[in-house]
């Protein structure tokens, strides 16, 4: 399996875990100012942001019935915890109980946004937009929730005064790293099946750890801010990309097999 030297330095160990730096994980005294002014969002920003949203609503070819009830911005730069590394999260809200054949649909967006998201780079004002659609009708975990359709906060962001358990997060960050490091050792070695199932079971399970720590203590929980140290430093890519590249590897004959 060969990869240029680019991929190569990517995938090695990115950062030394023990030393991780948890400071983009405090909160600012302003939202983003190059997206909001005044507490609303600027005017060329919201209107660049609908324009991709609709643009990407209609790569999906959907039937001319389902439209888009709500276009929300939502994560880091919708809140005081944001940094130079956040994503625009940009999230186009449909009702799902309109759609037929909900679960082959929701497998539909899934890959059709992974596709957009991947293969386009687009900024606003700095940040890498992310899409994602979302069901109109699930609960969203979030500090902050704008509506790009109506101009209005949904929810309107706090400055959260509570401790930070920033060691914890620290440690969990430095572990996960760890083990996503010991899965480019194995991909490396050139055992391929062992490094994807690696990255198959790790993935799944921050998610779910994720998942527990924002429904029993939220956004703050140290779950949730472990999930960003790691997407922050690379290391969700590192591990996505991981997955793709040893399962390509792994199913693949080369020259001398």
């Amino acid at each position: 399996m060969g990869f240029d030297n680019n991929w190569k330095n990517f995938l090695e160990e990115l950062y030394d875990p023990q030393h991780i730096d948890v400071a983009s994980l405090k909160f600012k005294k302003t939202l983003p100012p190059e997206i909001w002014e005044n507490n609303q969002m600027r005017p060329e920003v919201r209107e660049a942001a609908e324009a991709i949203a609709n643009e990407f609503f209609e790569t999906l070819e959907l039937d001319p019935s389902i439209r888009i009830k709500d276009i929300i911005l939502t994560g880091s730069t919708a809140t005081y915890n944001w940094s130079e590394m956040s994503d625009f999260d940009l999230h186009i809200l449909l009702d799902f109980n309109e759609l037929t054949n909900l679960s082959l649909m929701e497998d539909y967006f899934k890959q059709k946004t992974r596709n957009w998201n991947n293969t386009h780079m687009i900024q606003i004002r700095g940040f890498e937009v992310e899409m994602y659609v979302q069901d109109s009708n699930e609960p969203h975990y979030a500090n902050g929730i704008y509506s790009i359709m109506n101009k209005e906060w949904i929810k309107e962001p706090v400055k959260w005064r509570n401790e930070i358990d920033y060691e914890t997060v620290q440690k969990k960050a430095a572990h996960l790293m760890d083990e996503i490091d010991n899965v480019y050792d194995y991909y490396a070695e050139k055992d391929y099946r062992t490094a994807n199932k690696m990255a198959e079971n790790l993935m799944n399970r921050i998610k779910k750890y994720r998942s527990a720590g924002l429904a029993t203590g939220g956004i703050n929980s140290v779950e949730n801010l472990t999930f960003k140290v790691l997407r922050r430093n690379e290391y969700i890519r590192k591990l996505s990309s991981l997955k793709i590249l040893s399962y390509d590897a792994m199913m693949s004959i080369y020259e001398n097999e």
